[in-house]
Protein backbone atom coordinates (compact mmCIF):
# COMPACT_ATOMS: atom_id res chain seq x y z
CA UNK A 1 0.00 0.00 0.00
CA UNK A 2 1.42 3.11 -0.74
CA UNK A 3 1.39 6.38 1.31
CA UNK A 4 -0.58 8.98 0.13
CA UNK A 5 -0.48 12.66 1.83
CA UNK A 6 -3.46 14.02 2.85
CA UNK A 7 -2.45 17.56 2.64
CA UNK A 8 1.31 19.30 2.48
CA UNK A 9 2.72 19.85 6.44
CA UNK A 10 4.29 23.29 6.61
CA UNK A 11 6.87 24.01 9.17
CA UNK A 12 6.60 27.07 11.46
CA UNK A 13 8.52 30.20 10.00
CA UNK A 14 12.23 29.52 10.41
CA UNK A 15 12.68 25.62 10.15
CA UNK A 16 13.28 23.93 7.45
CA UNK A 17 13.95 20.22 6.22
CA UNK A 18 17.28 19.25 5.47
CA UNK A 19 18.47 16.08 3.36
CA UNK A 20 21.76 17.26 1.64
CA UNK A 21 23.73 18.11 4.60
CA UNK A 22 25.05 15.35 7.06
CA UNK A 23 24.45 16.44 10.53
CA UNK A 24 26.79 15.58 12.87
CA UNK A 25 26.18 12.19 15.40
CA UNK A 26 26.80 14.66 18.75
CA UNK A 27 24.20 16.65 17.54
CA UNK A 28 21.78 13.59 16.82
CA UNK A 29 23.44 12.03 19.82
CA UNK A 30 22.06 15.08 21.81
CA UNK A 31 18.55 15.11 20.05
CA UNK A 32 18.29 11.83 21.04
CA UNK A 33 19.11 12.39 24.77
CA UNK A 34 16.96 15.01 24.63
CA UNK A 35 14.09 12.82 23.52
CA UNK A 36 14.83 9.91 26.06
CA UNK A 37 15.56 7.61 23.45
CA UNK A 38 19.16 5.79 23.76
CA UNK A 39 22.37 7.26 22.61
CA UNK A 40 25.00 5.78 20.49
CA UNK A 41 29.17 5.73 20.04
CA UNK A 42 29.81 9.16 18.09
CA UNK A 43 31.92 6.72 15.78
CA UNK A 44 29.47 4.37 15.07
CA UNK A 45 26.45 6.40 14.56
CA UNK A 46 28.42 8.46 11.85
CA UNK A 47 28.89 5.64 9.87
CA UNK A 48 25.25 4.74 10.24
CA UNK A 49 24.47 7.51 9.12
CA UNK A 50 26.37 7.84 6.55
CA UNK A 51 25.70 4.16 5.00
CA UNK A 52 22.08 4.84 5.31
CA UNK A 53 19.98 5.34 2.17
CA UNK A 54 19.00 9.01 3.20
CA UNK A 55 18.25 11.05 5.85
CA UNK A 56 16.20 13.88 6.72
CA UNK A 57 16.62 16.77 9.44
CA UNK A 58 14.56 19.68 10.38
CA UNK A 59 16.55 22.57 11.15
CA UNK A 60 16.45 26.71 12.67
CA UNK A 61 17.60 28.84 10.32
CA UNK A 62 18.58 31.34 12.94
CA UNK A 63 19.79 28.62 15.48
CA UNK A 64 22.77 25.66 15.09
CA UNK A 65 20.64 23.21 16.21
CA UNK A 66 18.83 19.65 14.89
CA UNK A 67 14.67 19.87 15.61
CA UNK A 68 14.31 16.27 13.93
CA UNK A 69 15.39 13.42 12.75
CA UNK A 70 15.38 10.01 10.83
CA UNK A 71 17.65 7.67 8.36
CA UNK A 72 16.28 4.91 6.49
CA UNK A 73 18.09 1.65 5.22
CA UNK A 74 16.90 -0.62 2.74
CA UNK A 75 17.03 -2.85 0.37
CA UNK A 76 15.38 -1.80 -2.41
CA UNK A 77 12.96 -4.28 -2.77
CA UNK A 78 11.00 -6.20 0.25
CA UNK A 79 12.20 -3.74 3.30
CA UNK A 80 12.49 -0.27 4.08
CA UNK A 81 13.49 1.21 7.82
CA UNK A 82 13.34 4.37 9.79
CA UNK A 83 16.26 4.24 12.55
CA UNK A 84 16.41 6.93 14.95
CA UNK A 85 13.36 8.62 14.54
CA UNK A 86 13.28 11.53 16.67
CA UNK A 87 11.79 14.81 16.93
CA UNK A 88 12.41 18.39 19.91
CA UNK A 89 10.04 18.24 22.49
CA UNK A 90 7.80 20.86 22.51
CA UNK A 91 5.09 22.47 21.23
CA UNK A 92 5.91 21.74 17.41
CA UNK A 93 6.94 18.05 18.48
CA UNK A 94 4.10 16.03 16.76
CA UNK A 95 4.35 18.61 13.50
CA UNK A 96 7.77 17.89 13.73
CA UNK A 97 7.66 13.97 13.62
CA UNK A 98 4.78 13.87 10.65
CA UNK A 99 6.73 16.19 8.40
CA UNK A 100 9.41 13.97 8.90
CA UNK A 101 6.87 10.96 8.31
CA UNK A 102 5.32 12.80 5.29
CA UNK A 103 8.76 12.96 3.34
CA UNK A 104 10.50 10.30 4.43
CA UNK A 105 7.46 8.41 3.36
CA UNK A 106 7.06 10.39 0.16
CA UNK A 107 10.97 9.37 -0.94
CA UNK A 108 10.05 5.57 0.09
CA UNK A 109 7.37 5.91 -2.32
CA UNK A 110 9.35 7.43 -5.41
CA UNK A 111 12.63 5.71 -4.57
CA UNK A 112 11.30 1.73 -2.86
CA UNK A 113 8.18 1.20 -4.35
CA UNK A 114 6.60 -1.90 -2.54
CA UNK A 115 8.73 -1.97 0.25
CA UNK A 116 7.37 -2.96 3.71
CA UNK A 117 8.26 0.02 6.20
CA UNK A 118 9.03 -0.71 9.82
CA UNK A 119 10.57 1.91 12.07
CA UNK A 120 12.66 2.58 15.26
CA UNK A 121 10.87 5.45 17.50
CA UNK A 122 9.97 6.37 21.01
CA UNK A 123 6.66 6.40 22.77
CA UNK A 124 6.35 10.17 22.14
CA UNK A 125 6.46 9.27 18.42
CA UNK A 126 3.17 6.78 18.17
CA UNK A 127 0.89 9.58 17.77
CA UNK A 128 2.17 10.85 14.92
CA UNK A 129 3.02 7.19 13.61
CA UNK A 130 -0.53 6.44 13.59
CA UNK A 131 -2.01 9.54 12.19
CA UNK A 132 0.75 8.58 8.98
CA UNK A 133 -1.14 4.30 8.61
CA UNK A 134 1.36 2.87 10.89
CA UNK A 135 -0.24 0.06 13.00
CA UNK A 136 1.40 0.14 16.41
CA UNK A 137 2.06 -3.35 17.75
CA UNK A 138 0.51 -5.20 15.69
CA UNK A 139 -0.15 -9.46 16.76
CA UNK A 140 1.60 -7.99 20.04
CA UNK A 141 5.09 -7.70 18.71
CA UNK A 142 6.73 -5.09 20.83
CA UNK A 143 10.11 -4.77 20.00
CA UNK A 144 12.19 -5.04 17.22
CA UNK A 145 16.18 -3.89 17.81
CA UNK A 146 19.58 -3.20 16.06
CA UNK A 147 23.11 -2.37 18.19
CA UNK A 148 25.04 -0.18 16.09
Amino acid sequence: MQYLSKKRLSLPNGYFVNSSQVPLAKDVNKLLLRNGSETFPVQKLSIAIKKSNFFFTIQNEFKNKLYGFVRVTSDKGLNANLWNLSAEKGINQNLFYLVLLQVTLEKINREMPGCSVSVQAPVSSFKSLENSGFILDPNGIRVMGYKL
